[in-house]
Parts: C-alpha cells; sequence; structure tokens
C-alpha cells in the first residue's frame, strides 16, 4: 500500500492497475449495508462485497481481514457462511498452504441455482403438512397455497435461468 499526492491509500490490483482503497472500502460497506438490510447476517455481507469489490474477484482469509480490520475467526465464521449460500468457492492458492476465496462471475447465478434444492425440500414439507393436516382445513388450505406458490416460482426460475444463460452471452460472449 503507498498513498497518493493526496494522501489517498493506494493498492496494485489485478494487472498493476491503482486502486482507491478508500473508494473499494466505502463500496464494500455501502453494498454491505444493502445486503445486510436484505437479511444477510453482517460479516458474510462484508466479506461477500470486499470479494465483489477486489479486481481478481479473489482474497485470502489474511487479505479479507486486512481491508476489513477484522480478524481471522470472523473471516472463517463468514466464508462458512457464503460457501454454504453457494455465493464464494473455497479454493488452494497456488504452491501455498493458503485458502482463496473467490466471487465469480456467475455467483448470481449459482445461489439462485442452488435454491432449487431448498424449494425441493420445502415443498416436500408442505406435502407431508397438507397430509397431516388435511387440505380442506383453514392451515392446510394456508399449505396449499403456500405450495402452490414455491411450485410457481420453482417453474418460473427454471424459465428464467435459462433466458439469463441467453442473455449473459449476447452481453459478455460476443466479443470472445
Amino acid at each position: 500500500m503507498t498513498r497518493d499526492e493526496k494522501g489517498r491509500e493506494r493498492g496494485v490490483g489485478q494487472g498493476g492497475r491503482v486502486e482507491d482503497l478508500a473508494a473499494v472500502s466505502r463500496f464494500t460497506e455501502h453494498f454491505a449495508a444493502q445486503l445486510v438490510w436484505a437479511g444477510m447476517p453482517r460479516m458474510p455481507a462484508r466479506v461477500f462485497a470486499a470479494l465483489l469489490a477486489s479486481d481478481s474477484g479473489a482474497l485470502t482469509a489474511a487479505e479479507l481481514g486486512e481491508r476489513l480490520h477484522v480478524s481471522p475467526a470472523a473471516v472463517s465464521g463468514a466464508v462458512r457462511y457464503l460457501t454454504q449460500q453457494f455465493m464464494v468457492t473455497r479454493e488452494r492458492e497456488p504452491g501455498s498452504r493458503r485458502d482463496l476465496f473467490r466471487v465469480h462471475s456467475n455467483q448470481w447465478y449459482e445461489a439462485l441455482t442452488n435454491r432449487d434444492n431448498v424449494l425441493q425440500r420445502w415443498e416436500s414439507a408442505l406435502r407431508e403438512g397438507i397430509d397431516h393436516l388435511g387440505p380442506d382445513s383453514p392451515a392446510g388450505h394456508r399449505l396449499v397455497e403456500t405450495l402452490a406458490f414455491f411450485e410457481f416460482v420453482q417453474e418460473e426460475l427454471a424459465g428464467m435461468m435459462t433466458r439469463w444463460r441467453t442473455r449473459r452471452a449476447e452481453l459478455f460472449d460476443a466479443g470472445n
């Protein structure tokens, strides 16, 4: 890290590009706050935003701790949560024993696609509840409607993901 003529902290990003670390930090904290508002725990939100804002999209636990000014334990718990949610992957840094945590360009696609398992489990539990409570009881009626909603979401999600793959190819793969 160095400081520029105005005293701003600078770091070297991917390809030797100079990063304004204060700007990266501001984005990280602002986007993390939006994720927290939407229900994500605070530390995983900060780690995810830091990975998203890094040029390489991948940082070690030590680098994350340094950027976020947090302990290794805080980073460890956050990346555990994020890997369980399919939002980051854990890789081994080449030639090292250190783990590298990576956010991929298609992380939202992967996270939503992996929700399919969650929806299937919820649907199964709802079907069981309908069997136990009866579809004609007031509670059973709510469960039938909830099940219909999740079935609808799952059908729409599959179509939406297909459309996204097409759109992504049009936007980002056309020049390659």
